[in-house]
């Protein structure tokens, strides 16, 4: 399909944004410390899991044939503006490649720019998003060490997604997005303004004359991805409620269990219990902290991340609508304008073509989109569940210890008194 000049959705050309306005992105991972003996799941699930991911990766990794990382970034600081500029090595043994190394340097318009040519030229290809570009909340310095390693782990995500991917893998511009030295002469290529322009009101057109026949599995597609944005995005904000809560509830530990240790140094003959009490709270508030931590950096980076898929989703299904209205019109036109039939039909015969690749396209992308979405999701599940019962479990060992020294505590004051 590439090279071919598609009618898409509005969004699609929507003029960029500055390149640094800061994307919201996922929290950088920080391991978990353990706090003395705790009670531990013995056939962990996440441990399973892990394991059945370790295979796959490998198995991957057997039939990879490009692989991308993304590190070393560094500042830029010019007359006009600071951005970030990422060091991007791929290493490939495909023979389109002229060497099996390469190493270049892109700032964050750059991934922009890959990302809007292989939407343009494989408009119903489900294309892994960039997060958004704004200011994430309580980010104070935009380009601080915090923000920078999670915008790159966000990037090298990216890249690695379209890298597997069997038919964007295989694009142009992604093979001159990892070997050009220089991209400008690149990104100056293709349509102007005043043609994206068109292509926009024609699909600003398509859209309010909508379709004459949808095909019922692409209605079906269209319900699915509807339903799935909602649902997504409802856990996505209920997550983040709850997420504020636990904080909340946390700031509130942090200040009750003090409260317990000052009350035992003037409470002599209760000092002892009180002090386990404060004891139990403080250890109970560094797993809340724990499990805060782990549901921002685990389920929350999940959640969003398909958030942003389900976007996606719904403008391939309007691009490939665009392409059938199109083609539905020039079709009617044959119909009605018989002495311009030669050419109509050519028009036709071709968008008939494009039609039936961007169905083909989005039939064998659809599934393998579904696949990768539960196994993501499914994931981040097992591994929360799995979080939440290791942390009541936890809580609840903190407290049993208590009962049972402050149990044997009053038998041996008991025996004391029944000896004297």
């Amino acid at each position: 399909m590439s090279g071919h000049t598609v009618p898409a959705d509005i969004s699609g050309h929507m003029l960029d944004l500055d390149e640094d306005d800061d994307l919201e992105v996922f929290s950088k991972n920080t391991s978990l410390a353990d706090e003395g003996p705790m009670p531990n799941s013995p056939g962990s699930m996440v441990n399973q899991y892990r394991l059945e991911d370790d295979e796959e990766e490998q198995q991957d990794a057997n039939t990879k044939d490009i692989f991308v990382t993304v590190d070393n970034p560094e500042s830029q600081i010019t007359a006009l503006e600071t951005f970030i500029m990422y060091r991007v090595v791929t290493k490939t043994t495909r023979s389109e490649f002229d060497s099996s190394e390469y190493e270049v340097r892109r700032r964050y318009q750059d991934f922009l720019w890959l990302r809007s040519k292989l939407e343009e030229n494989n408009p119903t290809i489900i294309v892994h998003p960039l997060p958004e570009k704004f200011v994430m909340k309580g980010m104070v310095e935009r380009f601080n060490d915090d923000f920078i390693e999670t915008r790159r782990k966000a990037l090298h995500h990216f890249l690695n997604r379209i890298s597997e991917h069997p038919i964007l893998s295989y694009s142009q511009y992604l093979k001159v997005f990892l070997t050009a030295q220089e991209l400008a002469p690149h990104k100056k290529q293709g349509p102007s303004f005043l043609s994206r322009m068109g292509e926009t009101m024609r699909a600003v057109a398509n859209s309010v004359r909508g379709l004459r026949n949808r095909l019922d599995e692409f209605t079906v597609m269209q319900e699915y991805a509807e339903d799935f944005s909602n649902k997504i995005c409802s856990i996505d904000k209920v997550t983040q409620r709850i997420i504020k809560e636990q904080r909340e509830y946390l700031d509130e530990l942090k200040q009750y269990s003090p409260t317990y240790f000052q009350w035992a140094e003037s409470e002599e003959e209760l000092a002892e219990p009180l002090r386990g009490v404060g004891s139990c709270v403080e250890r109970c508030s560094k797993e809340t902290e724990e499990q805060v931590q782990h549901l921002s950096e685990v389920l929350v980076p999940a959640l969003h991340e398909y958030v942003l898929c389900a976007d996606t989703l719904k403008a391939v299904m309007r691009r490939r609508d665009n392409i059938q209205a199109e083609f539905e019109v020039k079709n009617e036109a044959l119909a009605s304008r018989r002495n311009e039939e030669e050419m109509l039909q050519e028009e036709v015969d071709d968008l008939a073509d494009r039609m039936e690749e961007a169905n083909n396209a989005l039939r064998g992308d659809w599934s393998r989109w579904k696949n990768i979405m539960r196994t993501d999701l499914k994931s981040a599940f097992v591994s929360t569940a799995e979080r939440n019962k290791e942390y009541y479990e936890k809580c609840l060992a903190v407290w049993e210890s208590f009962l049972v020294s402050q149990r044997g505590e009053s038998i041996e004051q008991r025996d004391e008194e029944h000896a004297s």
